[in-house]
């Protein structure tokens, strides 16, 4: 079957004297039946071209669905006098919310442990506890609908609402309901078009949520008097600068109502004691270019402070107390700026704080009781180490995990590694030990001690050390099972390198379909990501960006002149902005890799971010710099947007993913992309999810059958279609339940 051969419509636009004919740009509209019949003939020339791997992805279903406890319940969560916590049923998409009454909390002793405890995990999961209530079913909200994703999911203090958001194109904008848990009536408030995290306020009288601009900015933060008419809302808080996103919430305490305005580079919080939910937020510090803060509310020694994380003169942040009642008194250090550890937050409890920070490449979690110290400064920290936590190669993600309660004694905190599935425990801070209440079952005989990970170190051409992760099947690959002069092995290499996010060591089922076949799985901890700290990320933007693509070729050479893999045996895989770096080292370096995963890929950057009217587009501009007025940013852009700089060489196989109704990259770039690939010669492919958004399909039957034909494919490259995961591999079952 013969590709789609798109019509080539010139548009042209010109910048700082710099014309650029576009030949595809006439699919950015979404509406036309031209545009959708070419994206449905790339689904055809894509199914077609991966028919023969249909064996393969029934088997990689199979072996997800034969590992996963698909019948299932989470750990009950209390808040308030309810244990609160989700079910899955075997053959149902997605899962079931419910709760069960909490025995109530002895006033003269608050932290009684019997109150703090879950309910036990029951023998038989599909069974429902005694007396529980499902509060909402996400298989019935989703009947008729192709997508659905759920935003919002709030309850009232009284424990008698329910609000919540739903989603059912993929295009992130929710409709938000609310449901009387008593009676089980839907109230006749229903508010569209809003952005996700809205809530209820203490009194369960009022809404606040937050709606979008035309170009898909969170601007705007509205009051809703649950029961009437949404036409009479109140208009809070309204963010006239495109460069900033707006958000709302509650702290822990209950005590204020929060409103964050941000810009990817300067941040301010305004706060309303929410006894007084109708009255006028008030400032807590005003913006100041380039400063960065948020602000927990704490009580120490019976006076109120805001705990404020901030990087003024502090490039890792730092966090310092100022009191409630005065904001702009002088701040009391609570945690000192250290260079090379990255301060991410405080959380407040009654009885303690607790840390998260980032050292080493890896998450830390500390914690201090408030009767630790004399004052602020002085409180010890105690970083949480829990005692199941050893063997794991000391690639550890580990952070606080589902805590609202602000009386509680108990700190509920996760952990994982590349091998080692999550784990859920309960750390007693006053006492100082953990209780393990819950591990991600992996069924079909998994053994951690079958597999290794490891850190390894890659030099980037200006001598920067760059770290990788590694993870393989112990038995599988010989170089990196010490075997000397071993054949290279295939690889898929990963990288992400942008807003300072960090690809932390975390567990995969889908992931063990891959190393059970000798595959090594390994992560790129390029510069634009967080791993190192502040300075890691400001060395990966803007106009040091190219490091970012020049570190994962560095990672990728580094592997192969370690015999560890060859080009012939390496695909890279990265998604949204990770596809923008897939799309730049597929121009840069296509010799090293045999195939590139390109999930939706933001891979037409300049043309976006040349359009202010785009999504996303201004608050863009701190990340990537603005190319409409700065022509010194419109150049360096131009050097490395995947889409400008495709030219005649020889490319590796590549696949794009993309999502019809995502609002985040939209699916014209890579629609363009490989149009213009195929134009010199690549052997590229595009599947478009007509009913989905930036995060894929919606349900777990559908996502494992979206990685499972993703998967496929990757194998084909690496010569592996064929190969099962052993001989006692499951048989072949479709992802349909």
């Amino acid at each position: 079957m013969p590709p789609p051969t798109p019509a080539r419509i010139p548009v042209s636009r010109t910048h700082h004297g710099d014309t650029v004919t576009d030949h595809y740009e006439w699919m950015r509209d979404k509406t036309s039946e031209d545009v959708l019949a070419h994206l449905r003939a790339e689904n055809a020339y894509a199914d077609a071209r991966m028919q023969h791997l249909e064996p393969v992805r029934e088997q990689i279903v199979a072996e997800i669905r034969s590992r996963t406890q698909e019948t299932d319940m989470g750990i009950p969560v209390r808040e308030g006098d309810w244990w609160y916590y989700g079910r899955t049923i075997e053959g149902k998409q997605y899962s079931i919310q419910c709760r069960v009454a909490a025995r109530p909390i002895d006033p003269a002793d608050p932290t009684d442990p019997v109150a703090w405890t879950p309910p036990p995990p029951l023998k038989d999961p599909s069974e429902p506890r005694e007396g529980e209530q499902v509060i909402l079913d996400a298989n019935v909200e989703a009947e008729g609908h192709d997508f659905f994703s759920l935003g919002t999911f709030d309850i009232s203090d009284d424990g008698r609402f329910l609000l919540f958001g739903v989603d059912t194109e993929g295009d992130e904008r929710y409709t938000l309901r609310i449901r009387d848990l008593e009676t089980g009536e839907q109230l006749a408030d229903e508010i569209r078009e809003t952005s996700s995290g809205a809530f209820f306020d203490p009194s369960g009288r009022y809404v606040f949520y937050s709606t979008v601009d035309e170009s898909w900015r969170p601007d705007t933060v509205w009051r809703h008097e649950v029961g009437t008419d949404t036409a009479t809302d109140v208009r809070v808080f309204h963010e006239p600068d495109d460069s900033y996103w707006v958000g709302a919430g509650r702290t822990r305490s209950g005590r204020y109502l929060v409103i964050g305005a941000s810009s990817s580079v300067t941040s301010e919080t305004r706060v309303l004691d929410a006894s007084d939910p109708t009255g006028e937020f008030a400032l807590i510090w005003a913006r100041e270019q380039g400063v960065e803060y948020d602000a927990e509310h704490a009580v120490i020694a019976g006076r109120d402070w805001w705990l404020i994380t901030h990087n003024k003169n502090a490039p890792d942040f730092t966090v310092v107390a100022v009191p409630v009642e005065n904001p702009q008194a002088e701040p009391v250090t609570v945690i000192a700026h250290e260079a090379g550890r990255r301060v991410e937050g405080v959380d407040a409890f009654a009885r303690f704080l607790v840390f998260d920070y980032r050292t080493g490449g890896l998450p830390k979690t500390a914690v201090a009781r408030l009767d630790s110290g004399e004052t602020l400064a002085e409180l010890r920290w105690d970083e949480l180490v829990p005692p199941t936590a050893s063997g794991r190669g000391g690639l550890l993600s580990i952070g606080a995990r589902g805590n609202p309660e602000w009386q509680q004694p108990t700190l509920r905190i996760g952990y994982t590694s590349f091998i080692e599935p999550a784990t859920v425990a309960s750390y007693d801070v006053a006492a100082g030990f953990y209780t393990v209440l819950k591990r991600q079952p992996v069924l079909g005989g998994y053994a951690s001690g079958d597999y290794a990970e490891k850190r390894d170190w890659a030099v980037a051409d200006d001598g920067t050390r760059i770290p990788i992760s590694l993870v393989w099947k112990r038995g599988l690959v010989p170089a990196l099972d010490g075997v000397d002069d071993a054949a290279p092995s295939p690889l898929e290499l990963y990288g992400y390198g942008s807003y300072e996010a960090s690809m932390d060591p975390g567990f995969s089922i889908p992931r063990l379909s891959l190393l059970d076949r000798g595959v090594v799985f390994a992560i790129a901890h390029v510069r634009g990501g967080g791993e190192l700290g502040r300075a890691w990320y400001e060395n990966g933007k803007t106009t040091t960006k190219t490091n970012t693509f020049t570190d994962f070729i560095a990672v990728a050479r580094h592997l192969i002149g370690q015999g560890v893999t060859a080009p012939d045996r390496l695909v890279a895989e990265g998604g949204s902005a990770g596809g923008l770096l897939m799309g730049a080292v597929a121009n840069m370096a296509p010799e090293l890799f045999a195939g590139i995963l390109a999930d939706v890929p933001f891979v037409d950057p300049l043309t976006s971010i040349l359009d202010p009217s785009l999504p996303l587009t201004v608050i863009e501009w701190d990340e990537w710099g603005n190319p409409l007025h700065d022509a010194d940013a419109y150049h360096y852009i131009k050097s490395y947007a995947p889409y400008e700089n495709v030219r005649e060489q020889a490319y590796p196989r590549i696949l794009a993913v993309t999502s019809l109704n995502d609002t985040r990259v939209l699916y014209v770039e890579p629609a363009k992309w490989v149009a213009r690939l195929r134009e010199v010669g690549a052997d590229a492919m595009l599947r478009c999810e007509m009913e989905a958004g930036h995060g894929g399909v919606s349900g777990r039957y559908s996502a494992w059958n979206q990685r499972a034909i993703e998967l496929a494919w990757l194998l084909d490259v690496l010569g592996l279609a064929d190969a099962t995961a052993g001989a006692d591999a499951p048989a072949a079952a479709d992802a349909t339940p």
